[in-house]
């Protein structure tokens, strides 16, 4: 008999001495995309166990956030992947690890530490969703037990989708699960409801009950159940941005709707391409939002960016014994680790900067991208994709460049860009022309590939 078990009662304990022995970060304000915003909204690359650690140990955020929705890995034992463009070629490439040094033990131990940080910043009348598949959220449900108490439980949903592989040696796996937990017994909950139809279609004529019909028949409006038949982001849908393991608006949009009012705070520490960012500010929530992967969180500037949300974009350093420091080292990660550490120089760029003074106070100023160097040696690309990046890039490097943008009166603090161009179907405007104060001394250009690698580069104004 194995001892499995045996293994999971140690969990807890094992995880309480990680959350122990785990230094808070330090953030630090890279950038700020405010967009006329009041800035609330948090983006904030780095390890989500020391950023958790900081905010816990705030005065600002504990009891404060009032959703939580977790998408962590979900054991699956592979190396995770994400697509993306260079002109009309598809490439794919490794983002993160789902493998565990210390099998599931390891994997629990690291969700629980999470978990238990994360219910302390969860408000007392907040809901938790934690979404994982048929790996691991039978034994997720014994720890979120143990953490949360078992009488807080409140739901099990079930996500049923059409993606997905079959096989004739069992039944499709065709749905995750996602496990609802309060913070104590006095929750917000907002009933959703959904169609259903009556038995054959027909009108039932019940006194009281209001009926309506559409082209399939007749029906009622009922409490909605937990079984949400909802498709996954499709391969042409407007939504999708190719990064691996991507969730439909339309589910993070309805658990937001059932346990927030608009004002509320809602975060996910594994946001991926951002997809509850962008759905809650569109909504008229608050949001903070954390990936440790640095093409998860240049996605999200991107989604967000477009759809004109207002945030700040955080690093998450750590601190050296002793005291805090903004210039400390980030820390390597633990539950979403890279696959391999990027190139030191992945980009480079020669960039022209100039102005003309006008006679209103302003100038005119002018930003162009002369020329661009694009280093594939350290990209966990596939083979094929390898292969073809290969013959492209020396074609034309521009195909790499995800997107550019620059803050014209560049102050030496964070970045605050005043455009963004991106990469539309393999093209890319390399000079801009806009406004800045007329005393405005360097350009600060941001450069992003479509791997999700960044450099920066200031250019003084002739």
């Amino acid at each position: 008999m194995s001892n499995l078990i045996l293994e999971l009662a140690d969990v807890p304990e094992s995880a309480e001495r990680a959350v122990e022995e785990t230094a808070a970060a330090v953030l630090k304000r890279t950038e700020n995309h405010q967009c006329g915003s009041d800035g609330v909204n948090m983006l904030i690359h780095g390890e989500n166990l020391s950023v958790l650690k900081q905010m816990s140990g705030s005065r600002e955020f504990p009891g404060k956030i009032n959703m939580i929705y977790v998408d962590p890995p979900f054991f699956t034992k592979s190396v995770m992947s994400a697509v993306t463009r260079a002109g009309k070629e598809s490439l794919r490439y490794h983002v993160y690890n789902d493998r565990w040094e210390h099998g599931l033990f390891g994997y629990l131990k690291e969700l629980t530490a999470r978990l238990i940080l994360m219910k302390e910043l969860l408000a007392d009348d907040g809901l938790l969703f934690l979404h994982l598949d048929w790996h691991a959220v039978h034994y997720a449900k014994i720890i979120m037990d143990e953490v949360f108490g078992a009488k807080h439980f409140v739901n099990e949903i079930i996500w049923t989708y059409k993606s997905g592989g079959s096989t004739r040696k069992r039944f499709s796996r065709k749905h995750d699960s996602i496990l609802v937990y309060s913070k104590t017994g006095k929750y917000n909950f907002y009933p959703l409801t959904e169609k259903s139809y009556n038995r054959g279609f027909k009108p039932y004529h019940f006194k009281g009950v209001e009926e309506f019909c559409d082209e399939n028949g007749w029906y009622t409006f009922v409490n909605m159940k937990d079984v949400w038949p909802i498709d996954m982001v499709g391969r042409t849908s407007s939504e999708r941005t190719g990064y691996a393991t991507q969730k439909p608006e339309q589910l993070i949009r309805r658990i937001i709707d059932c346990s927030t009012k608009e004002g509320d705070l809602c975060a996910d520490f594994f946001c991926g391409s951002g997809t509850l960012p962008a759905v809650a500010a569109e909504n008229g929530r608050r949001f903070i939002a954390c990936d440790n992967v640095r093409p998860a969180v240049e996605k999200t500037i991107r989604r967000l960016s477009e759809k004109k949300i207002g945030f700040s974009v955080y690093e998450a350093l750590t601190a050296p014994e002793g005291g805090e420091s903004e210039e400390a080292a980030p820390e390597k990660a633990t539950l979403k680790e890279e696959v391999q550490e990027p190139a030191e120089n992945p980009l480079d760029a020669v960039i022209s900067a100039g102005k003309t003074i006008g006679s209103t106070g302003d100038a005119e100023v002018r930003v162009a991208i002369e020329d661009v160097t694009v280093n594939l040696s350290e990209v966990s690309l596939e083979r094929r994709s390898a292969e073809k990046a290969e013959a492209l890039l020396p074609k034309d490097p521009f195909l790499f460049i995800d997107s550019w943008s620059a803050d014209l009166d560049y102050d030496g603090d964070a970045f605050c860009p005043d455009f963004i161009i991106v990469n539309k179907d393999g093209t890319i405007d390399r000079v801009v022309t806009k406004n800045a104060p007329a005393d405005a001394a360097c350009a600060r250009v941001k450069i992003v590939d479509v791997m999700g690698r960044v450099m920066y580069k200031n250019s003084y104004y002739k």
